[in-house]
């Protein structure tokens, strides 16, 4: 085994194999760092190092986070970070054993994904006044992400030539830089007709390669859409249920509860495994066995 590395070295050593052997975005590695230095933190309060650390020590830190009101989700993520993290120190020579190797994650379905109704997302959609130019932006930032499904951060990050307005569709640079074709509703291929057409060119004097721009010519931020959409969601009186990513939870929600297969959904929202999109099958259930309830006379 080599020297053991301190702390600061060997999460960036760790972040770098993330990036180049599992191609991950910038924001999950971002995340993952921020759960690495953690839990290096939390050795270093207990007095010891990754390379001595031992079972009950991660069980202690994972029941710490816990206690401190992570939620489910959060924790999985964290479970699947210590993993990542003791699998990279075993490829790379530095440890014999592994810590985690009987570690399990809660499950995670029961934190089910928050959702509008499709009453609701209509209310929220038609809350930017298309009268002027900012209206335009944010009415067909809101189609867009509803029709189709995307993360904030892909949403933020479409280019003029990733909209293809007569076929319909949108070209979608996803996690890990994976690309994906994601179709686009009548609606929101209009309300981005309008933004193009008569708001677009007054946020930017000369080219600019962002679709969305902000008044100073400039790509939206995450925190800058976040803040775009509580806006409009308090206006909608929807605040406490309208979070960053509710239109495509909701995206995803009301195509499986219309019908759709569990398969085209997984190809349209841009995940790996489809038993992160099963997910949704969840909301679906619980929505069917609500109408059931209600309306079956011997329910």
């Amino acid at each position: 085994m080599t020297e053991v590395s301190p702390p600061v070295e060997i999460r960036e050593e760790f972040i770098r194999f993330l990036a180049v052997e599992k191609g991950l975005s910038a924001n999950t590695l971002a995340a993952y760092g921020r759960d690495i230095e953690k839990f290096l933190g939390f050795l270093t309060r207990a007095k010891t190092t990754w390379a001595k650390a031992r079972e009950t020590d991660l069980v202690k830190f994972i029941h710490g986070e816990s206690g401190s009101g992570l939620s489910a989700r959060s924790l999985a993520r964290l479970i699947s970070v210590l993993k990542a993290f003791y699998h990279f120190l075993l490829l790379d020579g530095r440890l014999d054993r592994n810590p985690t190797v009987h570690l399990t994650s809660p499950k995670t379905w029961l934190a089910l994904p928050k959702y509008l109704s499709e009453t609701e997302v209509k209310t929220l959609l038609e809350q930017p006044a298309i009268s002027d130019s900012r209206g335009l932006r944010d009415r067909a930032m809101l189609e867009v992400m509803y029709a189709s499904g995307l993360r904030v951060s892909e949403l933020i990050g479409l280019r003029l030539p990733d909209i293809r307005l007569k076929d319909e569709f949108v070209l979608c640079r996803g996690k890990g830089g994976k690309e994906r074709i994601v179709p686009l509703g009548k609606s929101a291929v209009a309300s981005v007709t309008r933004y193009l057409d008569g708001a677009r060119c007054d946020f930017t004097d000369g080219p600019a390669e962002a679709l969305f721009l902000t008044r100073r010519g400039g790509p939206f931020t995450r925190q800058g859409f976040w803040k775009m959409l509580k806006g409009y969601a308090r206006k909608a009186g929807l605040e406490p249920k309208v979070h960053p990513h509710v239109l495509r939870h909701s995206f995803a929600t009301h195509l499986l509860e219309h019908g759709a297969d569990l398969r085209s959904v997984q190809m349209m929202l841009g995940h790996s495994q489809i038993t992160t999109t099963q997910i949704y099958t969840h909301v679906s259930r619980d929505r069917l066995r609500r109408v059931y309830d209600k309306f079956h006379p011997r329910a």
